[in-house]
């Protein structure tokens, strides 16, 4: 079984080869003839081809073997509308209709001889979820069941000797997909304030081989944003303000990612965290100069790098000293010149979601067309998959997207997914293992941070535990854990412990608090009164456990907050 490279310099060797084989694979003419099809059930011809070699020569060999429309598909990563791959309710096949003409999964896969699909879904407190137009995630079993139909529908394609890519927002904290059955780390900005990077990366081992054990080999994480703008759109999905401390975590959500054999994605290149705009909806514009992006925002895309994640994703980014007035998505001197010329980047290249506000000022084919030739390797989420590879085949054949830039493309992807192919499905019995709920618990205890008041010091009970509007379940979780923990809980007149979480401000703040609590980022507790202000950064039940157990004074709170609260520390522990 072979081992996921985390060493990017061994990985530019791989990509040295590819190079090397993209000569003879761009002497393909345009109207080469269409390899036969597979029979039904069985792998692609071309699977021969791919037994033996390096990741990158097998890569080479089999992209020099697929027709254009093989290449056009390779490099598509749309959503689907359904929770199998076969079969789906009627409103789900009309959706697909509208989307690609076609009622399945499967079906999409087949036509548009796809390289991947991403599962989507829906989370409280959800920034993203202006472009989840649908969910195709119900619970563990079921998400096993939907990956494994997907790849015997991709098995039967030319190509179909690599895995098929299946790849979700599995960032934890507010953008989780898959919710039940699993072990919910805290956030990203929970495991920054812990500062403690080989915790992250046991969390993310864990993680890992949970989302393989459903069937997902990319999970578009870890968030590589620094925090340098207060938002909500990026918020604590960063690992704080901090490059330094952010780059640290980074790499080892990277490590732990990879080493359950799942690949990592960097987002959101050139660093959405500069801006507090949401790009789902408009183009942000980044005012900084270069040198404060090169010691900022890219140092965490660059530990990244050289942690050996195999992917990044492209944002919807105006960065003003680089490409003035170009999306970071359709910017050749951002992806090509700095993500690969400079940060030394030799993997996948991934598009934020295609059907994002930025992305829609040209038609999907054009769309595509663009991304490719900046310097993507995947379309993420076309918002209309036949224009999409409708346009891709076009350019190709009328030379507007160069052969040599497909083909290098399809050859990062299959690269991937080669270097992906050899591990082991866990069994579902993986999921939610009383290790991985330990990993996580660690993880989540050494976050929560005291930025008010004596440090350790318990609550005097009993206790009344209070939350912001639409918190009732985080409450509740608290509650039982503060009585686990030995501590009475009251439903009223008891010493008040208040929770605020993502989106809150003053309003939702309560003047009787004796602790007041941020639950996601801590910038709301400038404005409390509370003598005790205390952080989690996350409403997990493995943060809400934590907490408890620093209310009862059974664990230190060994938390440093990530980012700069006005008019407070970042611990009162150092005092």
């Amino acid at each position: 079984m072979a081992r996921v490279s985390t060493t990017p310099r061994r990985g530019g060797i791989a990509f040295a080869a590819l190079t090397a084989l993209l000569v003879s694979g761009c002497a393909d003419t345009a109207d080469r003839a269409r390899p036969t099809p597979a029979p039904t059930g069985s792998s692609a011809a071309p699977s021969a081809s791919v037994s033996a070699g390096d990741p990158a020569s097998r890569a080479a060999a089999l992209a020099g073997t697929l027709a254009d429309e093989d290449l056009v598909g390779q490099v598509l990563m749309p959503y689907a509308y359904g929770d199998a791959a076969t079969r789906v309710s009627p409103g789900s096949a009309a959706g697909n209709r509208a989307l690609a003409g076609v009622d399945t999964p499967a079906a999409m896969i087949a036509k548009y001889h796809l390289g991947g699909l991403i599962l989507v879904g829906f989370s409280a407190d959800d920034p993203t979820s202006g472009n989840q137009e649908t969910t195709n995630v119900d619970n563990p079993k079921q998400v096993r069941q939907l990956t494994t139909g997907l790849r015997e529908a991709a098995g039967r394609l030319p190509a179909g000797a690599a895995p098929f890519l299946i790849g979700t927002d599995q960032e934890f904290g507010v953008v989780t997909r898959i919710t039940d059955g699993v072990t919910l780390l805290p956030s990203a900005l929970a495991a920054g304030a812990a500062g403690r990077p080989e915790l992250t990366e046991a969390a993310w081992r864990a993680a890992g081989t949970e989302l393989a054990a459903m069937g997902i080999n990319v999970d578009f994480a870890p968030v590589a944003d620094v925090l340098a703008t207060p938002s909500t759109v990026i918020g604590s999905r960063s690992y704080g303000a901090d490059p330094q401390v952010a780059a640290t975590q980074v790499g080892g959500a990277v490590q732990g990612l990879q080493a359950a054999g799942v690949a990592a994605t960097l987002k959101h290149f050139p660093g959405h965290g500069h801006s507090a705009i949401d790009s789902h909806t408009d183009l942000p514009v980044l005012e900084q100069p270069r040198t404060v992006l090169e010691a900022g925002a890219w140092v965490p895309f660059r530990a990244g790098v050289d942690a050996g994640a195999l992917a990044v994703m492209s944002g919807h980014l105006d960065v003003r000293s680089v490409d003035p007035g170009t999306p970071a998505t359709f910017s050749h001197k951002l992806l090509t010149g700095v993500l690969r010329g400079q940060l030394g980047f030799r993997g996948v290249v991934i598009t934020d979601g295609m059907n994002m506000a930025p992305a829609k000022r040209w038609p999907p084919g054009e769309a595509a067309v663009r991304a490719l030739n900046a310097g993507n390797d995947l379309i993420l989420m076309p918002p209309h998959v036949g224009q999409a590879y409708d346009g891709l085949l076009a350019a190709l054949r009328d030379g507007s997207l160069p052969r040599a830039r497909l083909v290098e493309a399809v050859t990062r992807v299959l690269t991937m997914k080669v270097t992906l192919a050899d591990r082991a499905t866990p069994d579902l019995s993986v999921l939610a293992a009383p290790a991985h709920r330990d990993a996580a618990g660690q993880l989540a205890a050494a976050a929560v941070t005291v930025l008010r008041g004596r440090c350790g010091a318990p609550v005097r009970g009993p206790v009344t535990v209070t939350a912001s509007a639409g918190r009732d379940h985080t409450r509740t979780v608290l509650a039982e854990a503060l009585t686990a923990a030995g501590v009475r809980v009251v439903a009223g007149g008891g010493t008040v412990v208040h929770l605020v979480g993502y989106g809150d401000d003053a309003d939702d703040l309560r003047a009787d608090a004796a602790v007041t609590v941020a639950t996601d980022t801590p910038y709301v507790l400038a404005k409390a009164v509370s003598p005790t202000l205390l952080a989690t950064y996350s409403s997990s039940g493995a943060s809400m456990t934590a907490l408890a157990r620093v209310l009862a004074g059974k664990a230190p709170p060994a938390g440093r907050s990530p980012v700069p609260v006005p008019g407070l520390p970042a611990t009162t522990c150092d005092s």
